[in-house]
């Protein structure tokens, strides 16, 4: 086979793989919108979305308590571990030396390999009870269960995608604006400061939604630590019920109740759009980005 003709079948290859990928989304998008259609037929989307009643047996799926539930624990996950996973790119890019640079990189892998159940089997042992005692030195009572939590525990499991793409999109800024900051007399923690992080910040920002978009859509180790209590959550301490866990828990036995069943793929289908809408900015951000530095 000739070179050209190799070119054209990979080319080709690639495109079929590309639109598979588009077509299975679109797929699971109808799939859910079509599974949700009884509901929607019942309740209008604004009282889906924003009333707090949550009692299937009484026709009342008010879904508000489990999509606070969601941001109070993404967002405290994402207050968490942004600050902590910038200053480790930060360090694993412009401070270190190469070879522990090269050993951390397969840590960070294995870090990011780790199953969630796993890391909610450590939240249970170890973040629960803390947070527990936590609590108690705080004046509140708190069984551990908490949003407090699952924030911990979704923290360090998105430790690892942050750090690896804001570290990539560090590593590409031209090494030209390092030596010219430099040379200006700045320190290392100015030109990183002043220099780095200003023209990587677009990328970092991509790095960001990823983050919050993988935890936005986690399910069993929030599951297992932050205590299932459908009702919108007043502090840290307090338990929540994120969509993940509503849909994971209820499935399977109320496939036979037509519209719970339709309800929860309409969560389903909400959660869908929420992790999509954000993995797409963060990919357009962070072609952006490729496009400017090259």
């Amino acid at each position: 086979m000739s070179r050209e003709a190799q070119d054209r079948l990979a080319a080709g290859l690639t495109v079929i793989a590309a639109i598979l990928c588009l077509v299975l989304a679109f797929g699971i998008a109808v799939a859910l919108l079509v599974k949700s259609q009884p509901i929607l037929a019942t309740s209008s989307v604004t009282r889906l979305l924003l009333s707090s009643s949550w009692h299937p047996m009484k026709g009342d799926f008010g879904l508000y308590p489990f999509i606070v539930g969601t941001l109070w624990v993404s967002g405290l996950a994402m207050a968490i571990a942004v600050p902590i996973c910038l200053l480790t790119a930060v360090y694993i890019s412009e401070y270190t030396h190469r070879r522990i640079r090269a050993a951390a990189k397969p840590l960070l892998d294995l870090l990011a390999g780790i199953p969630p159940v796993v890391f909610g089997l450590w939240g249970v042992l170890a973040v629960v009870p803390l947070v527990g005692k936590l609590a108690e030195r705080a004046g509140s009572f708190s069984t551990g269960y908490s949003v407090l939590a699952g924030g911990i525990v979704l923290a360090i499991m998105i430790f690892p995608i942050v750090i690896s793409v804001t570290e990539e999109v560090l590593r590409k800024v031209p090494v030209e604006a390092r030596a010219a900051s430099l040379a200006l007399g700045a320190t290392r923690w100015q030109t990183t400061k002043h220099v780095l992080l200003r023209a990587a910040m677009p990328g970092v920002f991509a790095a960001i939604v990823l983050g919050f978009s993988r935890a936005f859509g986690e399910t069993m180790a929030v599951l297992m630590v932050v205590g299932n209590v459908p009702a919108v959550p007043k502090s840290l301490f307090d338990p929540a019920y994120p969509l993940p866990a509503l849909i994971a828990n209820n499935y399977g036995e109320m496939m036979s109740i037509p519209l719970y069943d339709s309800a929860l793929m309409f969560a389903a289908l909400v959660l869908f759009a929420v992790v999509l809408l954000f993995n797409v900015m963060a990919t357009l951000v962070l072609r952006g980005v490729e496009k400017r530095i090259a």
